[in-house]
């Protein structure tokens, strides 16, 4: 074989990822171009104000973060928020959706990278059955940054996943969820130098972003927490929807506490409703770690783990805005499982046919039809996690038939001799 022999190997192999690439460059341009057609424009409930003025109090006032003004959100959401402030020559608006764009361009190829095209395409598409919540929240970057760190964990490049892991976590809390499977998948497949490796890398990482700003205001970075985790019961989780339903078929009262930058159930029960989904959140997250623990680390049961925790988070917590689905685009896709994915899909819909046109009429009209509505979206999300909580169980039932029989042609093989 000659030198240009060994070379077309590795040229076809680089002229392929040339070519997804521009697939998935021209599927997420098309995708976001219909984001601005139709109906999707109209009616937008958006947070680019919020996210406005702390990128210009940042980068116009030179105010520090958490020390001169308060924000719910991790030191790794405040790049997203100055890049377009810094761009005064262009629309705020604007920057932050190519931003945004380039996030999904990112989940793409993390899910093209994990589970190749036909996965990648339903991640792109998965914003058109969403909605336009999409271009005006920051959420694709935690869920692109997660993608990222999985897709790196399982390609062997276990420091630069757990820094990026790290990031995502100071960008939005939520990937957390995320470490206890990946250290466990690493320590039982690459030993416990390579958990601990990864580990050290994702807490560099986290500490890197929040340490400068807990030395210049603890109070403040506490405040961030306190913001994101003792938010009350919000009216679009599956808790509040209970309590709506309620109301609805036994006359019973509820009330509305508009605080945290939302709309959330008050009165009676609302507390009491609030203890039990945290308690049911924090059981189901156990049981995907159990089942995930007790049979075999395979990359397949790590990413089945990954998207059911998280499916777990969107369940059972006091609060499930229609952004938050966006943390599952790149997850469920890379899960083999076709009921996965069309519970997913369905409750993609159903929050585009309520938010954002038809949102107030939850909070202010408590209208049953849309109180439905969300209940069964909720409801398909419990789903999602059942199917994805039973998939753990067949496949470690089947790993752990496969070891047994494996143990009996050996044991009759030396019967045999």
């Amino acid at each position: 074989m000659t030198p240009a022999d060994d070379r077309r190997p590795t040229q076809a192999a680089g002229s392929l990822r040339l070519a997804s690439a521009a697939f998935a460059v021209a599927l997420v341009a098309l995708v976001w171009a219909l984001l601005h057609l139709a109906w999707y424009p109209h009616g937008q409930i958006v947070d680019y104000g919020v996210y406005r003025h702390y990128g210009d109090s940042i980068v116009h006032q030179g105010a520090v973060p958490y020390r001169d003004f308060r924000l719910e959100y991790p030191p790794g959401a405040l790049p997203v928020f100055a890049l377009p402030a810094a761009l005064e020559r262009f629309d705020f608006r604007r920057v932050f959706q190519v931003e945004m764009a380039v996030c999904l361009l990112t989940i793409t190829l993390s899910v093209w990278w994990l589970r190749g095209r036909a996965a990648a395409t339903a991640a792109a598409v998965a914003p058109l059955l969403l909605g336009s919540v999409v271009l005006s929240r920051f959420d694709l970057w935690p869920a692109a940054l997660a993608a990222v760190a999985l897709g790196l964990v399982v390609h062997g490049r276990r420091r630069s996943s757990g820094l990026v892991l790290g990031t995502a976590f100071a960008a939005k809390l939520w990937p957390a969820v995320l470490a206890p499977f990946v250290v466990l998948w690493l320590w039982r497949t690459r030993g416990r130098r390579a958990a601990a490796e990864w580990s050290a890398a994702a807490l560099a990482a986290a500490a890197a972003w929040f340490l400068p700003f807990v030395a210049l205001s603890p109070a403040g970075v506490g405040h961030s927490f306190y913001a994101q985790l003792a938010r009350p019961l919000q009216i679009e989780s599956l808790g509040a929807e209970i309590l709506i339903a309620s109301h609805h078929a036994f006359g019973t009262a509820i009330g509305r506490n508009d605080s945290f930058g939302s709309q959330n159930v008050a009165g009676h029960g609302a507390a009491a409703v609030a203890s039990i989904t945290t308690a049911a959140e924090a059981a189901a997250i156990v049981a995907v770690f159990v089942l995930f623990a007790r049979g075999r680390p395979t990359v397949e049961r790590l990413l089945v783990a990954s998207a059911g925790t998280v499916a777990a988070l969107l369940a059972f917590g006091k609060v499930f805005s229609p952004q938050f689905l966006i943390w599952l685009i790149p997850l469920v896709p890379l899960v083999r499982s076709v009921a996965a994915r069309a519970l997913f899909a369905a409750a993609l819909i159903l929050t585009q046919l309520y938010f954002p046109r038809r949102y107030w009429e939850l909070p202010i009209e408590l209208r049953r039809s849309i109180s439905t509505l969300v209940l069964v979206r909720d409801l398909l999300v419990v789903a999602i996690l059942a199917v994805l909580l039973y998939a753990l169980h067949r496949s470690r039932a089947e790993s752990s038939s496969a070891s047994s029989s494996v143990v009996s042609a050996r044991s009759g093989a030396r019967t045999a001799t």
